[in-house]
């Protein structure tokens, strides 16, 4: 019952005066385009990626706290020397409490520094929906301290609360990424948000209504090769990184290795939240010509252990440059 109304008051909030974060997904390097736009076109051929990610699964009672689908596109383009893409996430907070819509476009422009060494400069727009259910909002004054939300008899209890006439929140967005990166290494540092802007519903106190935290990351890793790969077989390395991530009150710090042999690969990651452990994450997948699949699991550590059922996610990628003899000068296959 006491984690149920903590997680009702923090959907009240963001009704009010929205300060909501960004979903992360575990496996990031296989939706990079979502932590930096800079990472847009790291394949010639089209690279396509579908992500599902369920965030605990045993919160309230078997009902999911956090669910997210995204499908993302990308390629580079010789000609033009950029980075084009395309992505489509959908992230349903609470089961319906708070649906989110998005859709956004990806360019990026490289730059040579010297003949192994670039520099991408990345930009992404995005036009955002939130749906809010107000239909399963539960509010304090409908607790009962005896039997709860729900009477004996199965109907739920009345609240006084108002509800609003538009349940519906659109707004644009703007993101911007740097990245540089040679055959070894990489690192990068995006803004995402940066017009802030304002999803609230309900405007009961414009002096609080400051509009959606801008979220910096600052990211880098490298590659250790352990073999080249050819038509025939793919190659082998060792991929550690590290990721730190701020929005408004919420930070986190990920960092891992993943490593790829023959076609399989597996990795492991620990995150930690700026008051408290978080997860460690596991990490298991195979590729077979242009499809890569893997599956992680997040363990939930510190306070929630043994509460959530960790988190699921599962990827699916299309990376249609694979088997194609391409030297690309850089150290991201990892994100292939």
């Amino acid at each position: 019952m006491l984690r149920c109304v903590f997680l009702i008051l923090g959907f009240v909030t963001c009704l009010t005066s929205v300060q909501a974060q960004d979903p992360i997904f575990s496996q990031f390097y296989s939706a990079p385009l979502q932590i930096n736009p800079a990472f847009t076109g790291n394949t010639y051929a089209p690279h396509i990626s579908l992500n599902y990610r369920n965030q605990w699964p045993a919160w309230d009672n078997g009902n999911s706290a956090y669910v997210t689908y995204a499908a993302y596109y990308d390629q580079f383009s010789k000609e033009l020397n950029s980075g084009f893409g395309l992505s489509l996430l959908t992230d349903d907070a609470g089961g319906g409490l708070i649906t989110t819509n998005k859709i956004s476009g990806y360019f990026s422009y490289r730059l040579t520094v010297v003949d192994d060494f670039f520099v991408k400069l990345g930009v992404e727009a995005s036009a955002v929906q939130a749906r809010y259910g107000w239909d399963k909002f539960q509010f304090l004054d409908q607790i009962n301290e005896r039997y709860g939300f729900v009477s004996p008899g199965g109907t739920p209890y009345p609240t006084d609360e108002m509800r609003p006439e538009n349940l519906n929140s659109s707004y644009f967005d703007v993101s911007a990424g740097v990245l540089a990166y040679s055959d070894l290494f990489y690192a990068g540092f995006s803004l995402k948000h940066l017009n802030t802007p304002d999803e609230t519903v309900l405007n009961i106190n414009d002096n609080i209504n400051t509009g959606l935290p801008m979220r910096i990351s600052l990211h880098g890793g490298m590659e250790i090769k352990l073999r080249e790969g050819n038509k025939r077989r793919a190659a082998s390395f060792v991929s550690p990184n590290v990721m730190y991530i701020k929005q408004g009150d919420f930070g986190q710090i990920n960092a891992g290795a993943l490593a790829n042999i023959d076609v399989l690969f597996g990795g492991l990651w620990y995150r930690h939240a700026f008051t408290n452990p978080d997860a460690v994450i596991l990490v298991l997948g195979v590729h077979k010509g242009v499809m890569k699949i893997g599956y992680s699991y997040d363990i939930s550590v510190g306070s929630l252990s043994g509460q959530t059922n960790g988190s699921h996610e599962v990827s699916l990628t299309l990376n249609f440059d694979r088997g194609k003899r391409i030297d690309y000068n850089d150290c991201f296959q990892l994100l292939r």
